[in-house]
């Protein structure tokens, strides 16, 4: 470890000499004055993000490869294409009257104008929006109101696995609830479903054919990139917002540093432009990077089987795959002997959006043969905070652990009275301040919010929200948030911990262990569990087996005895699951499913199982 040790050590002893280096991967219109202020990173500096991302790089070579299974289309972007496309996109925004600090929503499915959209706005300055595509009208109504934007941009259509959702119909139900009316709608119509076109709609591909080509805007490095909502503990959601200079210095780094990618290699962020994995690693680090980036309109199965991800993968000389562990997961449940895993051509698989359960860790790395490296962050900090960093010194890596920090990240594990916690002893993850380039540094037209939600609880450290504990050897395990810790008889566990012993057992695909009130004892764990395709045994028996293994290797402390064998989790439409609402309905409690539930029936079939219980 002893280069990855110099380094992170580096970053945080001379974060200005670090970061200044960092930067001269990216192209300044005007030098900035120094490096961190206090508050702002780069400030003084001029840059522009659009720039940085397609100007100054090789038109001729491949930008932007669109796979679409689900409507059977491909196409490779030149870096030349995608920045004609943008400039005049860009062009059109501003004919339409939004100019530098203007804000556009932007509502759309796995297409390359979705893309384009983004790196429009970057490029005359205007802040950026994504909402992601099919959210329901209330949902999209407190976006627009809440981001004010002169030009939202949509497209007719999504297509999901066996069906077609139409944007058109949910946009103008949005609009016509909302309070804030943008000036124009501009529509991507797909053939799929044409949409009906109102007075103040206009179609993306006639207007962007006329309108004229436009050069970049130089912007401050402190003013905002985007906003991008994220779910709160109030069910409000939160405008995460993300600077120009930061953003384009941290991702630059980390694309070689952590995931060891040179320009010209190509990058696969299987997500969606919808969530921040899809900004940072769809979008602007591998285009930042000058690398290849593929956009995927499809699922890891079912678009058209649990090989689609591997055929891809080779197709297009993918040399990293970064994904959610659901995915895995999910193509583990219908192909569990690899059967489809043909020679993918991979080097890397990253995996990071929720915590990699070993089991899934292990099945991956042994059917692949390649690392699997689990890394983990946050909507509000962009970018890794913990990781095998490949393109500085591989490490061995530990099941269950994202590996160490990132160098600028200074992770730190604190009681509930703000005291360190010694190795092995779970607490609050928490990162001294100041937070490295490219995290939030506040809320959107929220300042407070921020403040209290994030640097109040233990001053001069940002709150993940999240628990676990550093090892003697400096590897961080992330148990989940903190409220997934239940109290059972004054003895507080891990329903993490709990989980990684279920994802062991051989016919178990995925699972959730949530804490339940007790008269009693005061919460006792509650499993959760999908089987994998072709599992003949009987609930009753796997449920036994897993109340046995819990048992055995955590012990009767746990007081692990209800297990339930359901058809599938309720999760986000990025994976995560439901957890909390899901010990909202075991606790009698009210509840609000998040906007972002893939599958409102799922939770029914929860709280069909919870209820008697």
């Amino acid at each position: 470890m002893a280069r990855y040790d110099e380094i992170h050590r580096r970053s945080l002893d001379d974060p200005d000499g670090f970061w200044r280096e960092a930067a001269e991967g990216i192209d300044w219109h005007t030098p900035f004055e120094t490096v961190f202020d206090g508050s702002r990173w780069f400030a003084g500096g001029e840059l522009n993000t659009c720039h940085n991302a397609l100007d100054r790089h090789a038109p001729d070579r491949a930008a932007l490869i669109y796979v679409s299974p689900v409507s059977g289309t491909e196409r490779v972007y030149s870096y030349g294409e995608l920045l004609d496309e943008t400039a005049r996109m860009a062009g059109l925004l501003r004919q339409l009257g939004v100019g530098r600090g203007d804000t556009v929503v932007i509502y759309m499915p796995m297409i390359p104008e979705a893309v384009i959209a983004m790196l429009a706005c970057a490029r005359i300055g205007a802040v950026h929006s994504v909402v992601f595509g099919g959210f329901a009208a209330p949902e999209l109504a407190a976006r627009i109101d809440h981001a004010r934007p002169k030009v939202v941009l949509s497209a007719s259509c999504g297509i999901e696995p066996g069906r077609i959702v139409e944007y058109k119909p949910l946009l103008d139900a949005a609009l016509a609830q909302a309070a804030h009316q943008p000036s124009r709608c501009v529509i991507v119509q797909r053939p799929q479903a044409v949409a009906e076109m109102g007075e103040r709609d206009l179609d993306w591909a006639e207007q962007v054919a006329k309108a004229p080509w436009t050069e970049c805007e130089w912007v401050s490095a402190t003013d905002p990139l985007y906003i991008l909502y994220t779910s709160g503990t109030t069910g409000l959601p939160k405008g995460i917002v993300r600077d120009n200079g930061g953003h384009a210095v941290a991702l630059h780094w980390s694309m070689k540093n952590i995931y060891d990618m040179s320009p010209g290699e190509v990058f696969w962020a299987a997500s969606d432009v919808g969530w921040v994995v899809g900004h940072s690693y769809i979008v602007y680090g591998p285009l930042l990077a000058g690398c290849t980036s593929v956009l995927y309109e499809g699922k890891p199965v079912g678009t058209p089987d649990a090989g689609m991800f591997w055929r891809v993968a080779a197709d297009n000389h993918v040399k990293a795959l970064f994904t959610a562990p659901t995915a895995i997961r999910a193509i583990k449940k219908e192909d569990p002997s690899g059967r489809l895993m043909r020679d993918h051509g991979l080097k890397y698989l990253f995996l990071a959006g929720e915590r990699l359960d070993p089991d899934t860790y292990h099945w991956a790395r042994e059917l692949l043969g390649v690392p699997v490296i689990d890394h983990w962050w946050q909507t509000e900090t962009g970018w890794p905070v913990a990781a095998n960093c490949m393109g500085i010194e591989p490490l061995a890596t530990k099941p269950g652990s994202p590996t160490v920090p990132v160098p600028g990240y200074d992770v730190r594990v604190l009681d509930e009275n703000g005291v360190e916690c010694p190795p092995g002893v779970d607490g609050n993850i928490v990162v001294r301040l100041p937070l490295p380039p490219g995290c939030s540094p506040t809320l959107y037209r929220d300042h407070a919010r921020y403040e209290q939600a994030y640097l109040s609880r233990f001053p001069g450290h940002y709150l993940t929200g999240d628990g676990g504990h550093l090892d003697d050897d400096g590897y961080l395990f992330v148990m989940g948030r903190t409220d997934d810790v239940i109290n059972v008889a004054g003895h507080r566990l891990s329903t993490g911990a709990m989980e990684e012993v279920i994802a062991t057992h051989p016919d178990v695909a995925e699972c959730a262990v949530i804490g339940v009130a007790d008269a009693l004892k005061g919460q006792l764990p509650a499993g959760f569990v999908v089987l994998k395709s072709g599992v003949t045994r009987s609930a009753e028996e796997i449920s036994a087996d897993l109340v046995r293994l819990v048992r055995e290797r955590i012990g009767p402390v746990a007081a692990f005895k209800q297990v339930s064998v359901v058809a599938r989790l309720p999760k986000t439409r990025s994976g995560k699951i439901l957890r909390s609402t899901m010990r909202a309905i075991a606790d009698g409690r009210d509840y609000r499913p998040p906007s972002t539930i893939e599958d409102p029936a799922a939770l029914d079939e929860i709280a069909e199982v919870i209820r008697p219980a």
